[in-house]
């Protein structure tokens, strides 16, 4: 069976949906074909049967020809110049995106029905125009909220106010045209609270009892940090099998390791959460219409380690306006760029070691959550429902 080489497309890549029976099979193909005619991509797509992928599933990829003139090496960045979309101003032209990306993707994504499949791309659309939107100010040491929807208990975190909108509470503590404030952030919690918005605004729509229980649980406790990974995303991509290191799919989250060891051990900058927006950009949560592109987030990232400086504390601090001063230098000189890139554009080390490039091997996207076929597990509401079923 051909696998990934180089980053390119494998027999084994792009999306397939599962079929229990030849029946299902059938039907998916006519949903997934259907789908790919609205959004006029249908003849850039070939199917591939269960003969020759993960047995039980039905998958879809881009033809040759076009994944090797549209992602050469698996750099997706290029799509949307390529086929002249403007995700920005067109709603759609953000879904061809999002599903061109996916059907390049040398490990497949699985879906197990057409609509999971669905879901999944409508929460990353949901991913992409919230972080569009979202603008905070950085901070690791503190935290703040708006106190119309959270209050702060020192165990629990940050807790959703009784009656409020998960959705209103997530848009106003992200999104300073909903509040007319930024709030403080690290960026760990930031991607948290894009996420958590994106699944309440698809569960509201397609899992009613999801979307209710996503309100319980911020009613009784933040989920964050290790504990979010578990429960909220799943990871495509490994140590073992990693993605190309320029594959990014519309509403990826990742995180750009800093493999400096001396300025990795600032707090806040030993590496950067951030979202993939599609069209070859990622988000910048910190600077109102700042946008990163591959090459100026690993550049910035780069010269962390020569900006470094010691306040009257005697801790070492990051001086941002040498970072800017650094990275237009060397954004203008394409020898030094190169550079850079040549470094910073790898595959991260493992943690205990330094050095090396700064992209992940793998990239984050949400759990399924649809009705009947959901594996988001929300931990107080299952030990709540436990208990209940234990007393009757």
């Amino acid at each position: 069976m051909q696998r990934a080489v180089n980053g390119l497309i494998s027999n084994e890549g792009g999306i397939q949906i599962r079929g229990a029976a030849v029946g299902e099979f059938e039907t998916a193909k006519q949903n997934f074909s259907r789908y790919l005619k609205d959004l006029g991509i249908s003849q850039y797509v070939k199917t591939i049967d269960e003969r020759t992928t993960s047995p039980g599933f039905l998958g879809f990829q881009l033809r040759d020809v076009s994944s090797k003139k549209w992602a050469p090496v698996g750099d997706t960045a290029q799509l949307c110049q390529k086929l002249n979309l403007d995700t920005y101003s067109n709603s759609s032209d953000l879904e061809r995106e999002i599903v061109l990306a996916m059907l390049l993707c040398p490990v497949p994504f699985q879906f197990p029905s057409f609509s999971e499949l669905m879901s999944a791309v409508r929460i990353r659309k949901n991913i992409v125009e919230a972080a569009r939107k979202t603008s905070l100010s950085f901070a690791t040491g503190e935290a703040e909220r708006p106190k119309e929807f959270w209050t702060y208990d020192e165990d629990r975190g940050f807790i959703l106010l009784p009656g409020k909108s998960l959705i209103s509470a997530l848009q106003h503590a992200t999104q300073p045209e909903e509040s007319g404030k930024r709030y403080t952030f690290s960026c760990w919690r930031a991607t948290e609270y894009v996420i958590l918005l994106a699944l309440a605004n698809e569960a509201r729509m397609s899992n009613s009892e999801l979307y209710q229980n996503l309100h319980r649980q911020a009613e009784t406790r933040a989920i964050k940090a290790t504990e979010f990974e578990r429960v909220f995303l799943r990871r495509i991509g490994s140590c073992s099998n990693p993605l190309p290191p320029k594959f990014f799919v519309p509403g990826d989250r990742t995180w750009f390791r800093n493999p400096d060891k001396i300025s990795s051990e600032i707090t806040g900058y030993e590496g950067s959460f951030t979202f993939y927006l599609g069209s070859g950009l990622f988000a910048d949560f910190w600077r109102p219409d700042r946008i990163y592109n591959l090459t100026s987030k690993c550049v910035t990232i780069y010269h962390w380690r020569n900006s470094t400086y010691r306040d009257s504390d005697g801790d070492l601090q990051i001086d941002e306006d040498r970072v800017d001063r650094l990275v237009e230098s060397t954004l203008a000189d394409p020898v030094a760029t190169e550079q850079v890139m040549q470094e910073m554009a790898q595959i991260q080390e493992p943690m205990d070691i330094f050095g090396g490039g700064c992209i992940e091997a793998h990239r984050d996207h949400a759990r399924q959550i649809c009705r009947g076929t959901s594996d988001l597990v929300l931990p107080d509401i299952q030990h709540a429902h436990a208990t209940a079923t234990q007393l009757n």
